[in-house]
């Protein structure tokens, strides 16, 4: 072959290997978790629905969201979670629980709050609430939530430092409050013993990925305004959020009118209370101008509507809640007052109360419901950031939901039916900071025999501490 015929192959050669090389595929990237073939329901800012989507996730950390066929040829999941015929969601965040309650599950029913405290709840705990108790309600607790979809809970009860262990444990998310009270409790003698403490849950716990410790001043009817000041000055001392309960009943907002002339939510203002990361649970009974001063300090909200419907407390002014721009999430409250931690039962229960409150069928559509439970809740815990959407560089806090049932056959909608629909047992996987907690229905991070046998051997003793109680 003459030289000039042999350059001019060689030069071919090259070039068609250029373009070869060109549209070789690129490899796909390997990562931990790929979650694929679901409908995809974002929550985020736009609302974004993907039908046939899938989300990438590597070590706590969600990489990518989009359509199954576009994830699938750019990554490789060490693990593999197959939604198809399921709703892929962020997580349910549960603003407001007290865990171990669930040990209290059906103890006292059909009773006003004060009556239910003062006579049963309040009698009860000082019968049986212990480091064991704390610890084996709290894995009860934590059970459920993952059974049914909630990875994050915002968190008041006493020997929290027992519930943080079990929680992170468990591998699920929790922003949890010592809870600080006037008189003698399980863990503390006094509000000084529980300032004490709490100080020491938040060192203990500071800067955990898991748990954000807080502080939990009870409510402005049960603690001293130095009490509540000492609470404040604590949080802020370790920037930690502060829980409390406020304007739960018409009772309370008597109480503090009559002591200092003011709403409960007012009262706590004049002493600083809301000047920091705060967040309230039911707020009940506020004005409009209460709610322009939550919204100026920016004061986090929980609605419960399960408890307060339950207990008779009175239907929060949610949609004035939004309407002034205040955070505002959805809790279930402890179970010993709903009766269960049932985040979809929740959704459901909001949605539905305000429309019948208000008399309008749009008061409270279901993709508002649903933003309570996910992004709007993360917003009211602070965690808005991090949690509360399906969102590149949010952490991975992921669940599947199933719509295969017969009662979830056909689906027109899917946020219609996570609110309307779906109940926690629809829930088939769990993930948390890209853990799988929860794989096709069955829970791998805890042992769930043990965690059964061991709440209905703690459930006799609470059942046997009560009965002597009562005998007295």
């Amino acid at each position: 072959m003459k030289r000039s015929a042999w350059v001019a192959v060689v030069l071919f050669a090259g070039v068609a290997g250029l373009v070869w090389q060109r549209t070789l595929p690129l490899g796909r990237t390997t990562i931990s978790l790929l979650v694929t073939g679901g409908t995809v329901v974002t929550m985020d800012a736009a609302g974004s629905v993907v039908p046939d989507g899938a989300v990438a996730i590597d070590g706590t950390t969600i990489v990518a969201v989009g359509t199954a066929a576009d994830l699938d040829a750019r990554y490789q999941g060490r693990e593999r979670v197959d939604a198809r015929g399921q709703v892929i969601m962020p997580g349910l965040i549960n603003t407001h629980t007290h865990a171990p309650m669930v040990l209290f599950r059906g103890l006292a029913d059909d009773l006003a709050l004060m009556d239910w405290l003062n006579q049963y709840i309040f009698p009860a705990e000082k019968a049986t609430v212990s480091p064991e108790f704390v610890r084996v309600g709290t894995r009860l607790a934590v059970l459920e939530m993952i059974e049914s979809g909630t990875t994050t809970y915002a968190d008041m009860y006493y020997f929290e430092e027992e519930i943080a262990a079990a929680t992170k444990a468990a591998g699920v998310r929790g922003v949890l409050g010592q809870t600080i009270i006037r008189f003698p409790v399980a863990d503390a003698a006094t509000p000084e013993e529980g300032l004490t403490r709490t100080e020491a849950f938040l060192a203990r716990w500071a800067n955990d990925p898991l748990i954000v410790p807080a502080v939990a001043p009870h409510a402005p009817y049960t603690l001293t305004p130095e009490t509540l000041k000492a609470a404040r000055t604590l949080a802020d001392k370790y920037r930690a959020p502060l829980l409390i309960h406020l304007a739960e009943t018409r009772d309370e907002v008597g109480i503090i009118a009559g002591q200092f002339k003011m709403s409960p939510a007012m009262f706590l203002d004049s002493l600083g209370l809301w000047g920091g990361r705060s967040l309230a649970a039911h707020a009940v009974w506020v004005d409009e101008a209460d709610m322009k001063m939550l919204a100026a300090r920016s004061v986090g909200l929980s609605h419960n509507p399960e408890s307060n419907m339950k207990l008779a407390s009175g239907t929060a002014p949610v949609t004035g809640w939004l309407s002034a721009g205040i955070p505002s999430g959805l809790g279930t409250d402890g179970a010993a007052s709903n009766n269960d931690l049932d985040m979809f039962d929740a959704m459901r229960a909001a949605a539905l109360l305000h429309k019948h409150a208000t008399g309008d069928p749009r008061a409270m559509p279901a993709k508002q419901a649903l933003e309570l439970a996910t992004r709007r809740g993360a917003a009211a815990l602070g965690l808005g950031d991090r949690i509360g959407s399906l969102e590149t560089g949010k952490l991975a806090d992921i669940i599947t939901v199933s719509m295969s049932s017969a009662r979830q056959t056909p689906m027109f909608d899917p946020l219609s039916h996570l609110v309307y629909v779906t109940r926690g047992t629809d829930v088939r996987n769990t993930i948390v900071h890209g853990r799988v907690l929860m794989r096709q229905g069955r829970v791998i991070s805890l042992n769930r025999s043990a965690v059964l046998q061991e709440a209905a051997a703690m459930a006799d003793k609470v059942r046997a501490a009560v009965s002597r109680k009562e005998g007295q």
